[in-house]
């Protein structure tokens, strides 16, 4: 039985990281779900939302943006459009792309094309403002 669990996080930029974890917690397309080592093979979507793994006692926070995750003999590769960590996040920066999207929203009606693009902004913003809250 293996003891811990590769995560490697990439993006089409960059690899964000490569770690050995005990746990990690992701915001599935149809529900949060937990991998520790040892799980069976995996592949399924990302949503928007917040990344979280364990390392001893410590917890980290990610936020991610659509991707893929797959699950293989230890080793979870996860791909998704961008990730920041929570200690890379700028909250002022985020918090006004959130009042960005808000106000963008009030003046849209629904079925404009761009109220989905703004609405999808605020889904990342919030989720960048909340994990960059865990690091403080």
């Amino acid at each position: 039985m293996a003891e811990k669990l590769r995560l490697d996080l990439v993006t089409p930029y960059k690899r964000v990281l490569s770690e050995e974890v005990d746990e990690v917690t992701a915001p599935g397309s149809i529900g949060e779900f937990g991998v520790l080592p040892d799980h069976t093979s995996l592949l399924t979507t990302l949503k928007v939302g917040e990344l979280t793994y364990k390392q001893g006692n410590e917890t980290f926070h990610v936020a991610v943006n659509w991707g893929y995750v797959e699950v293989e003999d230890n080793v979870m590769t996860v791909l998704v459009e961008t990730a920041e960590p929570a200690d890379e996040i700028d909250l002022e920066r985020a918090k006004a792309a959130l009042g960005r999207a808000e106000e963008a929203l009030k003046t849209l009606s629904g079925d404009d094309k761009k109220f989905k693009v703004m609405e999808a902004a605020l889904e990342r913003a919030m989720i960048r403002v909340q994990v960059a809250g865990k690091n403080r």
